[in-house]
């Protein structure tokens, strides 16, 4: 097959669209498919193959870590694009992107297929609060409604999603596709090396986040979390691992509760090297997101054999529903707190947990969610797509 696929995101911008994309991408070219990729260019030199195209783009004051594809130089490529011959094109985000893929789709008639990453309304409600709730949801939901019009299936990387969007109406045919993760590279750190560079005693509790520092990843209750685990461990230590638009906001508060000893803001580090090493280096994984499509951080933190505390929200429940390598809380605090402190004070349950971890991380391989794909491509091709999971499933299926 011939896929186009064309998104509003992309590295250098990270994220978990950018690494849903790489991924998929990835494994449909090792099962010998072609798929080209349209992106915005963000003025940085990175080497890349030859099947990325990156469009001109402008900045946003909005969100100045993305860029808007100018879509009158995305177009002019129609005609080259028509030279290609594909059979599908794939949109992975619902902006310029969304309205230029569906153009173009129509221009060389073939399907249509969209990804649906990001809880928007959730999103909303952070950044625009003083946006009243009704009008937030008329803001998301009626576009929503309307971009699933216009394709022929949807994928969407956990139930939570499918279910939302269920919940907006939506008849498309809806397939749950999490984005898989690479366990034939190295997924183990180097733990000692790593508290060394630090300066991280080799027995101090070290507890780790990973992600954008940014309001709907709720790290300020990972902070009121802390504060509550000084009791029973003095020299408890948080890692920060990422960057956005909190961290400011987030370094006062820490400073507010006399918390700035016990935490570090590592910005981002990279996921095939230090960040493996800063999973090796920590002894829990802990995430409060309650509005995560799906998180890839938990997938990346079980492969590591990292064990998880989380809130069992959104896409996270999927990831936690076994409770194998992981612990749920509710986004509370003290809870929080005590499933760390339980964990922290048993080594042989965290063991035990990392053992789990590794083999549940194998049930969210690239290569079967690839496949998962690939099958979904050939049912739309052939005029065969149904809907293959329903509110009422409890695990997401493509037979």
């Amino acid at each position: 097959m011939r896929i186009l696929m064309i998104s509003d995101t992309y590295f250098p911008r990270i994220s978990g669209v950018a690494t849903s994309i790489q991924s998929f991408r990835h494994g449909l070219q090792g099962l010998g498919h072609t798929v080209d990729l349209i992106i915005p260019d963000y003025g940085s030199e990175l080497s890349e193959d030859s099947g990325i195209t990156r469009i001109p783009s402008w900045s946003t004051r909005f969100y100045p870590e993305e860029r808007l594809m100018q879509p009158l130089a995305l177009l002019r490529l129609r005609r080259a694009l028509q030279h290609r011959q594909y059979d599908l094109v794939h949109i992975q985000t619902p902006f310029i992107a969304h309205y230029s893929g569906h153009y173009l789709a129509r221009f060389l008639r073939v399907p249509l297929i969209s990804s649906y990453h990001t809880y928007f309304e959730a999103y909303l409600g952070h950044y625009y609060a003083g946006i009243p709730a009704f009008l937030r949801k008329m803001l998301i939901r009626l576009p929503s409604r309307q971009q699933a019009a216009a394709v022929n299936g949807m994928i969407v990387p956990s139930m939570a999603v499918a279910k939302v969007l269920w919940g907006y109406g939506i008849k498309t045919p809806i397939q749950v596709i999490p984005t898989g993760i690479d366990l034939t590279r190295p997924r183990t750190g180097d733990r000692r090396m790593f508290r060394q560079r630090l300066g991280i005693r080799a027995n101090q509790p070290t507890l780790l986040y990973a992600g954008r520092i940014a309001p709907e990843k709720n790290i300020a209750l990972l902070l009121e979390m802390l504060v509550a685990l000084r009791a029973d461990f003095p020299d408890i230590l948080l890692l920060l691992a990422g960057d956005g638009p909190s961290r400011e906001t987030l370094e006062r508060a820490a400073r507010q509760r006399a918390l700035m000893d016990h935490v570090r803001f590592l910005g981002y580090l990279d996921r095939e090297t230090a960040l493996l090493d800063a999973y090796a280096g920590a002894d829990l994984l802990v995430f409060a997101s309650e509005s995560e499509t799906q998180g890839m951080v938990l997938l990346e933190a079980l492969a590591a054999g990292l064990p998880i505390v989380a809130v069992p929200a959104m896409g996270a429940a999927d990831v936690l529903s076994s409770g194998l390598g992981t612990r749920s809380v509710p986004a509370e605090a003290s809870a929080f707190a005590d499933a760390c402190s339980r964990l922290l004070k048993d080594e042989s349950l965290r063991q035990q947990l990392a053992g789990e971890a590794r083999a549940l991380a194998e049930q969210w391989s690239e290569p079967m969610m690839v496949k998962r794909l690939e099958k979904f491509y050939r049912q739309t091709l052939a005029g065969e797509i149904v809907e293959a999971t329903s509110p009422s499933s409890k695990v997401p299926r493509v037979d």
